[in-house]
């Protein structure tokens, strides 16, 4: 995004918590909320003598991502130690990969529904393994400032995938994210949950300014701390305004400026420095010698490929070309999850009217799924009941006010479209009493025929309205087209 004569470069690095019951080197819980410090073990805590064991499904998962990610997957890799000294980090070092990593050179494409931006290749650096740290708690509230370390974390198998810097505003970043989460929700190899840590995001920003000299690039600025996709976007904003305005008021050489670590600050919505960032020599990276490397056979990269199912950017394609439906729409459904494209599809194979059938999906079903907290797996109207209301109303026997009605009775009452229409006393109307009754209402009512002559169609709802009143069931619609036949004719 060119925004004042700079353009903001985006990469970002984002830690994803693999599904697993253990740890990556251990056979400690990985479950989330347990009391401090009671799923720990001398492996995970550093004891001496103790030694790692890989985690299997931690590799099979990781190794599904990468697949899916479109990444390189190498027949060796291997595991690093990288040597930091923080009081989360029992061990004074985490085990990572640093030059034989898992994958490699991916990409993931990413689009705006809404034509804010064009699709984007964004390529994927490397997704590689790693084992978490631990969680570091401080206490300022309380006004002493105390910091409580809990290690249940430490050891609990991370996939981090690293972007290029592909990226180009806020907007882009945020869709980036949306698209790996759904990505990785469709895999089923995490949960994604932020609150609970299963998916952390660190972003690099810089800016390439527009002097007269040509295009110059602000220091990289490593921000930590956004707990939210929606704070990642806030914090690219903020960060990009502020480089420019500190290079545009200082006019610092760049070379002087070193790289940074800042916070993200959402109360206040301003980033903090913390500290110089580091660079991968500060970490003396070494090969792990507890840890033998892994072999990657290549009927291990097919077995994963097999088992990736339709992945959400060839869901939503077919779904444009199958059914129709505009990106919008399609997207809305996708990103729902598998599931719901699922009760889509039964619908619109049972009532081929798939615009009508996502409309009342997108308001109507998730609405009702929200206000009762269920998924669509316990929702009360099964397709088929869906697709046979929304026939009703295609047929004109309901119209879709009074289908509404019916909807909301059979998810209330668990009862059948015949049950709840007639619980509601909704029968259709014969064809020849509805023409009956709109030629009465045309020759009771002068003035409005003349005002529809006259030029003024809206007119017409005037014999709309005492059609409802004489006979409930009567589809304004067709009251509405057969009686400006019925004046056209007379």
């Amino acid at each position: 995004m060119s925004d004042g004569g700079y353009t903001i470069v985006i990469g970002l690095e984002v830690h994803v918590q693999l599904k697993t019951r253990t740890k990556l080197f251990c056979r400690c819980s990985t479950r989330f909320g347990a009391p401090p410090n009671t799923q720990t073990c001398p492996v995970c805590i550093g004891l001496p003598g103790s030694l790692p064991v890989m985690n299997r499904e931690a590799f099979r998962l990781a190794l599904k991502t990468a697949v899916a990610l479109n990444c390189d997957i190498p027949s060796f890799t291997k595991w690093d130690r990288k040597n930091y000294y923080y009081p989360d980090l029992p061990k004074g070092y985490q085990i990572s990969q640093y030059d034989l990593p898992l994958s490699r050179y991916g990409h993931l494409w990413i689009r705006d529904a809404k034509g804010q931006f064009p699709s984007r290749r964004v390529r994927i650096l490397r997704a590689h393994l790693e084992e978490d740290a631990g969680k570091s708690m401080h206490d300022e509230i309380a006004g002493r400032a105390d910091s409580r370390i809990d290690l249940n974390r430490a050891g609990t198998p991370l996939l981090e995938v690293v972007s290029q810097p592909d990226l180009r505003s806020p907007g882009e970043a945020k869709a980036y994210l949306t698209e790996l989460k759904l990505l990785l929700a469709y895999l089923d190899v995490s949960d994604c949950n932020m609150q609970e840590g299963s998916l952390r995001v660190d972003a690099n920003v810089n800016l390439h300014v527009d002097t007269a000299e040509g295009q110059v690039a602000t220091p990289i600025v490593e921000i930590k701390n956004v707990n939210s996709f929606r704070a990642v976007e806030r914090a690219m904003a903020f960060e990009a305004r502020r480089q420019y305005d500190v290079w545009r008021e200082t006019g610092q050489a760049l070379g002087q400026v070193p790289k940074q670590t800042r916070g993200w600050d959402d109360q206040m919505q301003v980033t903090r420095a913390q500290r110089h960032k580091e660079e991968s020599s500060d970490y003396r990276y070494f090969p792990d010698p507890d840890l033998v490397p892994v072999v990657v056979p290549t009927e291990w990269i097919e077995e994963a490929r097999a088992g990736l199912g339709e992945l959400p950017a060839e869901l939503r394609a077919r779904l444009e070309s199958d059914y129709q439906l505009d990106p919008y729409d399609a997207d809305v459904l996708v990103n729902q999850g598998r599931e719901l494209v699922d009760y889509f599809e039964r619908t619109a194979r049972a009532c081929p009217d798939p615009k009508r059938v996502s409309n009342w999906i997108q308001q109507d079903v998730l609405r009702t799924l929200n206000e009762q907290g269920i998924p669509i797996g316990q929702f009360p109207v099964q397709p088929d009941g869906l697709a046979e209301l929304l026939s009703a109303v295609r047929r004109g026997d309901v119209d879709t006010s009074r289908a509404k009605e019916v909807f909301q009775r059979m998810v209330d009452a668990r009862q059948t479209v015949r049950q709840a229409m007639d619980g509601l006393g909704i029968s259709p109307v014969d064809a020849d009493a509805l023409v009956r009754l709109c030629r009465e209402l045309v020759t009771e009512n002068p003035g409005v025929v003349a005002d529809v002559r006259g030029g003024k169609p809206q007119a017409i709802g005037a014999l709309v309205g005492q059609a409802r009143k004489r006979n409930p069931n009567a589809n304004p619609a067709r009251v509405r087209e057969i009686c400006l036949q019925l004046i056209d004719q007379s």
